[in-house]
């Protein structure tokens, strides 16, 4: 079996993630505290406790979700006794993920990774007032009808291609009137159906430029490594160890598409047949079929999923 650790994006976040974790496990605790001390900010209690409202702002659940997964990832080494560099062969994250991957495999430090989602999350946010900026996905077209209809919605507007998630599931992002437009086209064009995501900014989209600014000069400042695990990049979807190029990908990864269906594609590739994704829910678990039927997903985000997946490394 050949493995990849892939690692959540926004999205995935719940009031009430990391709780079990931190309740079973000090290796857990020691994560949320690492990460509370970095923020200058008690975002444990906010994962465990709501408000859900200021758990969703993207600000918050950037290194909240990065948290949950690293927390896994600690009790996976500490507790389990894993080198992920010996049970795995890739890392990819999807969107924010990719920093928790690149953090997973040791190419940063939890306090530098918290920091930088943090700064992400406000800089996406500031980049576009809210109720200018949209996002919907375009559900039974494929990348390149996307990409079509995006064109013809646009008419001087920025509308673009923001996630390739899976066949038939691809995200557009960008001026809120021209993504309307795009959702209405691609109703014509055979969509199955196309919904508005409920996001506060246009992620992964040309309108994000002020805030891939924001993180060339936040990345320009933090000592990256080489990872121990190649990482698959968003913006290439292929994989990478040098820091040099992990950090300009990072910057263009705020304003460049997601490319995760290729990514996925791309491990398989290189020998991986299953995806094991670490951290809160199981929204790439569910994808990994998706894009190929022969590629098996696990999801382990809890005391009973860790335990199952050790059992399982016999």
């Amino acid at each position: 079996m050949a493995r990849a650790l892939v690692f959540p994006g926004q999205g995935s976040q719940a009031v009430g993630m990391g709780k079990d974790l931190a309740d079973a496990f000090a290796a857990a605790r020691e994560v949320f505290e690492e990460v509370n001390e970095a923020l200058g900010q008690n975002l444990s209690r906010l994962m465990f406790e709501g408000p859900e409202d200021q758990l969703t702002l993207t600000e918050n659940a950037q290194p909240a979700l990065m948290a949950v997964s690293l927390a896994v990832v600690r009790v996976l080494e500490r507790e389990g006794g894993v080198d992920l560099a010996k049970i795995a062969s890739l890392v990819a994250g999807h969107s924010l993920g990719e920093y928790s991957a690149l953090c997973a495999a040791g190419a940063l430090e939890i306090g530098d990774t918290a920091r930088l989602l943090k700064t992400r999350g406000q800089a996406m946010q500031k980049a576009v007032p809210v109720g200018q900026g949209a996002m919907a996905a375009l559900l039974g077209l494929d990348l390149e009808q996307a990409r079509e209809v995006a064109e013809a919605a646009a008419q001087g507007e920025v509308v673009a291609a923001a996630n390739d998630n899976a066949p038939g599931q691809v995200v557009v992002s960008g001026h809120k009137a021209a993504v309307e437009r795009a959702v209405a086209l691609a109703a014509e064009r055979g969509a199955k159906r196309s919904v508005l995501l409920p996001v506060s900014a246009p992620f992964h989209c040309p309108l994000m430029q002020p805030a891939a600014d924001a993180m060339a000069a936040a990345l320009a400042n933090v000592d990256i490594r080489a990872p121990r695990l190649p990482v698959v990049a968003n913006v290439t979807a292929a994989p990478t160890t040098d820091p040099a190029a992990i950090r300009e990908l990072l910057v263009e990864q705020v304003t460049g598409a997601v490319r995760w269906r290729e990514s996925v594609l791309a491990m398989k590739a290189l020998g991986v047949d299953t995806l094991v994704e670490l951290g809160s829910g199981k929204v790439l678990t569910g994808l990994a079929r998706r894009i190929d039927r022969e590629l098996t997903g696990v999801a382990v985000n809890g005391p009973a999923d860790i335990e199952s997946f050790l059992k399982s490394l016999g």
